[in-house]
């Protein structure tokens, strides 16, 4: 009602004021004659109240304290906003500076107007190292195509192409598993755009996608040519290119595939870096909207179709790269995969997870972080294969390849390689050389070495039946991998040697015998776990970082079922002298080492969770928190436990915090305090194509040393400052777009004032009337739609090929549920609709006021100027 009366009573007061004028300027005597008063005097006293209402109405500076209440309230949040953006919840930075020796051969004579029609606009490069590579201008390998972003330079592959040229020089040349092979070097090619613009304009994204699918069938023709290659003539001709595309170039090399000249099958892998695959980075320009629309429903459609045999994307293998938290010009939830292509064709993996790598990173530094560039091309050499035509293993070999590379080794969907093979280790003890623990008995050894001999500790393996699921984990601080395996210590999965049903030592290549005794001795068949070993970050007294230079922990995980063959897990010391390491191994059931919360999210926001591991709690304990899965809050984490007493810790607490979809791990150190945030559910992106990929939430998994008997208390907190930092990421958009709706609504106060009373009122003035009524109306309403969007009922979900969601038209899956408002289905984060107005509002009142300003202050000399040239003419 007040707001109403306000503006009710501004009017009046216009319209007694222009009928009190008309009324002084007639012959007709004033109402009320029997005051005192002439009509001159009323005359003026009306025409003062005219130019008091007029002036104030017009003033471009009158500022009500309603007003000015609401642009400092909106100032502030702002400015906590971009604080917390600024300064809370940081990731830290870890990349190291790559290093290189560059040079470049330019095709721009051979690759012209014969092969595309953008000859003249752009240019195809081919990488060479020197000192490595002494012929430049020939082919020898593998070709792989690297495709720089939006105003990005074709010299953005020196990194990855010096470490490949360096990794197959020094490793890989002279190994079993070089060229004998089919490990041969890889060829970077690289495309200069002339630092097109391709984020704006989506023409320029297919006229790029054009010229590198030329540019790839002009690549696999130079294989052809004696003069322009010196590859080995017993391989294969290549039929296919490796694409490696950062930000805005794996858009473009997805798109590769949906364009009339693209050849069919000449293109099976592609890594992309912080590319925004899931929707556009700015949605400002209609043409980029449309092409990602085009080529999004492409993909998918392909992976919907009801016969996967007829899917042309069949064979292709997409892997995302995504920086986390530290890149600040593309939102990484956008680099998710999840709505494109199903889990056996692709996944999203976050740098903080890679092996060895454990590091976020900004936009950029993706394409120079020395770990990451090992860790790609590692695993691109593992996934190639030049005895073939298309250059790759087969699509399942390439996926357990990069998952095997790429993720941390605990994930589900990474397969073990114990029971794929045969026993290859015979295992010749006697009870000098080992000991055998008692069932569900722990092993620790302090120091390897320690008895002065080898000794061989046997933990026998629980019976399957057991009715509760127990599962194997032995963590050490020496390397069990076999890229850089301790020859001190080995740990095998055993059974009792077959050998006296007449089968031969022989089969077994490598033998160990530790007996002193001709008989009597125990003869294990083995397998190695060095295939299966996860690498951990060392959490030690003065441990920081995970990505310190210290060297990694070795961890091995099974559960009992994958257990079945063997009988014993022999740990095998083979120091015989008394060296620094140390050894945990142990049964434990899954119901003593996970904790499954059921508090719900606004229980969390309001007072948090606190949880307490006993004392007698396995080295691993696992939280899952299934009601946090959204990107928009950030949380604390506070860990407090007793001192461990005389006896030392052998490592200090270990915590990853991790998430299933897309592959988000992060990992802290000697933590004690930890700030939680994640890349889930975030607003305006597309539902997955496989259902149920967040339903876990975040789990927080802990290492500690079981020797030291204290509790330990776990505090997780929402940290509201934090949070508000995620909102800028995420709602970038919506800041530039709702201060134009507020300020369309304070012109259409405007005009409609002014046909109303003749008079146009001044931008603050409406601006102050429009906050009494029409701005917190329209908010008001928009909520409302905001929640009952959130609340509408889902379609019951059917499932179609590569076990993806299927049902009505478009495969039974709206993309474009979450394009609206918030772009969110949670109506928890109602209130941002309102917090977002207010900060439009404040915006609009701060710049309002800034032009006048500057207005007004520009306006000094000027007037100035305009009296010295009057006074000039009045002199002449």
């Amino acid at each position: 009602m007040k707001t109403r009366e306000h503006t009710d009573e501004v009017e009046n007061d216009t319209r007694t004021a222009l009928d009190s004028t008309k009324f002084a300027n007639s012959s007709k005597e004033p109402p009320n004659s029997g005051l005192a008063i002439s009509k001159s005097e009323f005359s003026s006293d009306m025409n003062g109240f005219q130019q008091r209402s007029r002036a104030r109405l017009r003033s471009p500076w009158s500022c009500s304290p309603f007003t000015f209440a609401t642009a400092v309230t909106a100032i502030l949040t702002a400015i906590l906003i971009g604080r917390s953006f600024l300064t809370r919840q940081l990731d830290p930075k870890g990349c190291a500076m790559s290093l290189m020796r560059p040079s470049f051969y330019s095709f721009s004579d051979d690759f012209n107007t014969e092969h595309t029609r953008f000859a003249t606009k752009y240019s195809l490069h081919l990488y060479r190292e020197r000192g490595i590579d002494e012929e430049s201008r020939v082919v020898k390998g593998i070709p792989v195509l690297f495709i720089p972003g939006n105003a990005g330079s074709y010299k953005q592959v020196r990194p990855f192409a010096a470490e490949a040229a360096v990794h197959f020089d020094e490793v890989l040349r002279n190994s079993q598993d070089g060229p004998k092979h089919g490990k041969q070097p890889l060829d970077f090619f690289s495309v200069d755009f002339n630092e097109d613009i391709t984020a704006f304009h989506g023409q320029t994204l297919l006229d790029q996608a054009e010229y590198l699918n030329d540019a790839v069938a002009y690549i696999l023709s130079l294989y052809h040519k004696p003069n322009h290659s010196i590859r080995d003539p017993s391989l294969p001709d290549p039929t296919s290119v490796v694409l490696v595309g950062h930000s805005m170039g794996g858009i473009v090399a997805r798109t590769m595939l949906t364009i009339p000249n693209y050849q069919m099958n000449s293109i099976n892998t592609i890594i992309t870096l912080a590319a925004p695959h899931a929707r556009a980075p700015i949605s400002f320009d209609s043409d980029i909207v449309r092409t990602y629309d085009r080529v999004n429903s492409y993909w998918r459609d392909c992976f919907s179709s009801e016969r996967p045999g007829d899917n042309p994307l069949s064979q292709v293998a997409v892997i995302s790269f995504a920086g986390g938290g530290l890149d600040t010009m593309v939102p990484s939830d956008y680099s998710t995969l999840a709505s494109l292509v199903p889990p056996t064709h692709g996944f999203t993996v976050f740098t903080s997870t890679v092996p060895q790598v454990w590091t976020g990173m900004d936009h950029l530094a993706i394409t120079w972080c020395d770990q990451l560039r090992k860790s790609v091309v590692r695993a691109l050499y593992d996934v190639v294969d030049a005895r073939r035509p298309n250059q790759t293993g087969p699509l399942p070999e390439r996926m357990q390849a990069f998952k095997r590379w790429l993720l941390t080794g605990m994930e589900d969907v990474v397969e073990k390689s114990l029971n794929g093979k045969a026993p290859n280790t015979l295992l010749n003890l006697d009870d000098q050389s080992s000991s055998i623990l008692s069932q569900g008995e722990r092993l620790v050894l302090r120091n390897l070495g320690k008895k002065g001999r080898v000794m061989a500790h046997l933990l026998p393996i629980p019976p399957q039946l057991s009715p509760e699921q127990k599962r194997f984990t032995l963590l050490t601080n020496r390397r069990l991998d076999a890229t850089a395996s301790d020859p001190n210590l080995e740990v095998l999965f055993c059974s009792v040697s077959p050998l006296h049903l007449g089968h031969s030592a022989d089969a077994f290549p490598v033998h160990m015998n530790y007996s002193t005794r001709d008989s009597g001795s125990t003869r294990l068949a083995c397998k190695s776990s060095a295939a299966d070993t996860i690498l951990l970050p060392a959490s030690l007294e003065g441990s920081v970082f995970p990505f310190d230079q210290a060297s990694p922990f070795s961890y091995l995980q099974y559960d009992v079922e994958q257990l079945a063959d063997h009988q014993f897990v022999a740990v095998v010391d083979k120091s015989t002298h008394a060296i620094p390491g140390w050894v945990i191994a142990e049964f434990s059931t899954k119901s003593e080492s996970m904790v499954h919360t059921k508090q719900g999210l606004r229980s969390l926001v309001s007072s948090g969770t606190d949880i307490s591991l006993p004392a007698d709690r396995p080295m691993v304990s696992e939280i899952t928190v299934p009601s946090i899965h959204s990107s928009l809050l950030a949380y604390k984490l506070d860990i407090s436990r007793k001192s461990c007493g005389k006896t030392p810790e052998l490592f200090k607490p270990l915590l990853r915090q991790h998430i299933s979809e897309p592959y988000e791990s992060k990992f802290f150190v000697n933590v004690q305090n930890a700030e939680i945030s994640m890349h889930g559910v975030a607003p305006y992106m597309p539902p997955a194509l496989k259902a149920g990929a967040t339903a876990q939430g975040l789990t927080l998994q802990f290492w500690s040393d079981p020797t030291c008997k204290q509790e330990m208390d776990v505090s997780l907190r929402v940290d509201l400052i934090g949070s508000l930092g995620k909102l800028w990421m995420r709602y970038r958009t919506i800041f530039a777009a709702f201060p134009l709706l507020v300020v369309s609504l304070v012109l259409r106060k405007q005009f409609q004032f002014y046909d109303r009373t003749g008079i146009f009122m001044s931008f603050s003035e409406s601006m102050d009337q429009s906050l009494r009524r029409s701005i917190p109306v329209l908010l008001l309403a928009l909520t409302f739609l905001t929640m009952s969007f959130s609340k509408a009922s889902q379609q019951p979900e059917s499932r179609g090929p590569f076990g993806l969601r299927s049902g009505g038209s478009n495969h039974g899956i709206d993309f474009s549920v979450n394009e609206l408002l918030l772009g969110s289905q949670d109506p928890f984060f109602w209130f941002l609709v309102p917090l977002f107005g207010l900060i439009s509002v404040g915006v609009c009142i701060a710049v309002n006021y800034a032009f006048l300003s500057i207005t007004h202050i520009l306006s000094i000399p000027y007037t100035r100027i305009l009296r010295l040239i009057g006074k000039g003419s009045d002199q002449k």
